[in-house]
């Protein structure tokens, strides 16, 4: 893989990453009732759009198309998911350890990226802020459990 296809692969995985995690965002926030996790949610929320901004504006030092979302299927099946583990129990706490599992795989595959991918430092950067923004938001989501 040269530079400039791994610099491609990196900003994708980070955008499908962001993308995912505001769909959960969205499809459990109609479910939540305490107000402090709202508040937590949405300022994740708008964490993920920063970053899925950024990603767009860099991504055009690298390629001519645009940066790789999540697909149907998988918006189909992380609502699916949701849906059938809130089903009986809509509580913060179950809420908080859905989100606690997605946020956790997202921080595996950015560690994975940061120790495993050489990128040019604008993307290590935002590598390294995508992983930061998860632990912290780990840190905030476990006050819900």
């Amino acid at each position: 893989m040269n530079e400039q296809e791994n610099e491609i692969n990196v900003l994708d995985e980070l955008n499908k990453g962001a993308c995912m995690g505001k769909d959960a965002i969205h499809f459990v926030l109609d479910k939540v009732e305490d107000d402090n996790l709202k508040q937590v949610l949405n300022e994740q929320y708008e964490k993920y759009n920063n970053i899925t901004k950024r990603i767009s504006e860099l991504y055009p030092e690298y390629s001519n198309n645009e940066p790789h979302e999540t697909n149907a299927l998988n918006k189909v099946l992380t609502w699916y998911g949701i849906e059938m583990k809130t089903i009986t129990d809509k509580s913060s706490s179950k809420i908080a350890e859905i989100l606690l599992q997605g946020t956790n795989m997202g921080i595996i595959e950015g560690r994975k990226l940061l120790n495993h991918k050489h990128t040019d430092p604008e993307v290590n950067k935002l590598m390294e802020e995508y992983v930061s923004m998860q632990e912290d938001a780990v840190e905030k989501l476990k006050k819900f459990l």
